[in-house]
């Protein structure tokens, strides 16, 4: 009965990429009650936050929501919810308060899809998936949201042995920063070595000239994990960016997986003082990405 159950999951996959999986629960959103009902079965309740035309949440839907063990994980540990950060449908959070799917987004400040939040039993949140964690990862990162591993387990699967044994130099990264009044904004680099997905930041987005004019604009420092900055700034995971306006105030961070574009976006947003008056990343981006075009640019959101 159970492998007909798992030849089913995998058999509910359309040829959509964007379209949720039929395994993930049908609610009327009263998230008291799915919690309580999820732990009555042993269970946690899984908010997916995404959004059409994401190219993260399609690698999402198309590579990990493939994986036979990570959907055995989300069967046997997890209730799975669906949100549109730009939907309307009413749901009720864990403060009884009734939002639409868009003000709740805002309200736990989700700013990159897909971003996933864990609940407890209680209803507190176990844990945050900002972004698109690759399969072995992800599952790392379902073991602990539901309880069974700790944190440094979930940090410890950043290690590759295939990976540099030493942290990656960049020609831009500065010891200190600009010693003038109004000077620069900052972008504080956190990696460690044996660290992928670190590798990958430097060859495939530090190398790309668009994110090194960018770069020109900001001091950019890079410190290891752990570290004392790294507690400093309550980095958990590698690769991370924090992005400081000129005053030293965090203006975004982004976690784990980058891509170009995504990380020109996220630079530009702090550079331009764009975050200051548009609160939404993602409009902010939707809106660069228009402008691009309309310039004669491609864009390609993956790339």
């Amino acid at each position: 009965m159970k492998k007909l159950f798992l030849a089913l999951l995998f058999a509910s996959f359309s040829a959509s990429a964007q379209e949720i999986p039929s395994w993930f629960a049908n609610s009327l959103l009263h998230l008291p009650e799915d919690v309580a009902e999820a732990a009555k079965a042993g269970k946690r309740v899984m908010l997916y936050f995404g959004q059409d035309g994401c190219p993260y949440c399609t690698r999402l839907m198309e590579v990990n929501f493939r994986q036979r063990m990570t959907v055995e994980r989300m069967d046997r540990r997890f209730v799975a919810l669906a949100l549109n950060i730009w939907g309307d449908r009413e749901v009720t959070w864990m403060d009884g308060k009734t939002l639409t799917e868009k003000q709740l987004a805002a309200r736990l400040k989700v700013q990159f899809t897909p971003t996933l939040i864990f609940l407890d039993e209680k209803g507190g949140i176990a844990l945050r998936v900002n972004g698109y964690y690759a399969p072995r990862r992800f599952n790392a990162a379902l073991d602990h949201a539901s309880g069974h591993t700790t944190l440094s387990d979930l940090q410890h699967e950043t290690f590759s042995p295939d990976a540099s044994p030493t942290l990656n130099e960049q020609p831009f990264f500065v010891e200190k920063r600009t010693d003038k009044p109004g000077g620069k904004p900052l972008v504080l680099v956190f990696e460690t070595t044996r660290c992928a997905e670190c590798d990958a930041l430097h060859r495939d987005v530090f190398s790309r000239p668009e994110v090194l004019e960018q770069f020109a604009k900001f001091d950019v420092m890079r410190f290891k994990v752990p570290s004392a900055e790294a507690k400093k700034h309550k980095v958990d995971f590698v690769p991370t960016m924090v992005l400081l306006d000129a005053k030293g105030r965090e203006a975004i961070r982004l976690e784990t997986y980058f891509r170009p574009f995504h990380v020109t976006g996220a630079l530009d947003y702090v550079a331009t003082g764009a975050f200051r008056k548009e609160p939404s990343f993602q409009r902010f981006l939707q809106a660069r990405a228009e402008r691009l075009r309309s310039q004669g640019t491609a864009v390609d959101l993956w790339k």
